[in-house]
């Protein structure tokens, strides 16, 4: 008698396709606001990738016969002081403002993660000094906190990131370590140490699962701020230097403009500031309200 087994690979990728699917419908039908919001934070990334291919001039040509111009037909968004187009500054400072958002909270969020994990499951002194740090670090406005060390750092491109990413670090680690303490006591975690399982397969194995909704709530929330302190970085000249198109350093050189700056070259990048931070704030509203089960039913 003859036994064919199955392919493990083969059924594998099917319902995690349909668990996504499902998890991207059952979104839009319980909060169709966060869904809205969250094409639009897709569209804003989706454009930031293809600035190249959108953007209808560089975003560093001069037209020196158009300088200072209102919206028209040949700028949408107008130019400033040299001529540059605005809408393609808008543009391509998205693909720079997601970059250092991204980045910045990919590696804080993790870090101050990992961080909190460490401390909930071990506890003692090791916890208790680090959360001394923390919140020392909290101590600080974020902004402050990341305009010092940027300024101590140097401007760049990882400054920026490693700046704003140290502001990051507090609060995933304070969140993941209230969710861990409440883990580690849980029955299977106390069955599979009685196992003889390694605090490594403990923490990585059976906790660390657990705390993957709470890390996409704060990934999602913290990039708006992200956004927000990196324009206000680039506005207060300590951010990413120019002529790299930024929507913080947009802001700075309209001030150049005169004492009354035209309109346009203030409305497009704070609108552009104001709808990203929207977007994605409102999306990680509609992410933890489908992932926290406390708030399932709730209109």
């Amino acid at each position: 008698m003859t036994v064919t087994s199955a392919d493990p690979s083969t059924p594998a990728a099917a319902p995690r396709r349909r668990s996504i699917l499902s998890g991207v419908l059952t979104l839009a039908r319980r909060s169709p606001i966060s869904a809205f919001w969250g094409v639009i934070a897709a569209l804003i990334v989706l454009m930031a990738l293809c600035a190249d291919f959108v953007a209808p001039y560089p975003p560093l040509k001069s037209d020196f016969r158009a300088m200072q111009k209102p919206p028209s037909a040949t700028h949408l968004f107008g130019t400033d002081q040299i001529g540059r187009d605005t809408l393609a500054r808008v543009i391509h400072g998205s693909r720079t403002s997601l970059t250092v958002a991204i980045g910045a909270v990919l590696f804080g969020t993790t870090l101050g993660a990992l961080w909190g994990l460490a401390c909930g499951y071990f506890g003692g002194r090791f916890d208790m000094i680090s959360q001394r740090i923390i919140e020392f670090l909290q101590s600080f406005p974020d902004l402050i906190l990341a305009m010092a060390i940027a300024m101590a750092l140097g401007g760049g491109l990882g400054t920026v990131i490693v700046a704003i990413a140290i502001t990051r670090i507090p609060f995933g680690g304070r969140v993941i370590r209230s969710v861990v303490l409440s883990l580690k006591e849980m029955q299977y975690v106390e069955a599979a140490r009685g196992l003889g399982a390694s605090h490594a397969r403990l923490m990585f194995r059976h906790i660390l699962p657990q705390c993957v909704a709470p890390y996409l709530i704060l990934a999602t929330t913290h990039l708006g701020v992200a956004i927000v302190i990196e324009a206000s970085l680039g506005f207060l000249g300590v951010g990413i230097p120019p002529p790299n198109p930024t929507w913080g350093n947009m802001l700075a050189d309209a001030l150049n403009a005169g004492l009354v700056p035209p309109w346009w070259l203030v409305f497009f990048p704070g609108a552009a500031i104001t709808l990203t931070v929207l977007a994605f704030n409102l999306l990680g509203d509609g992410i933890r309200d489908l992932l926290d089960p406390r708030l399932r039913g709730a209109v």
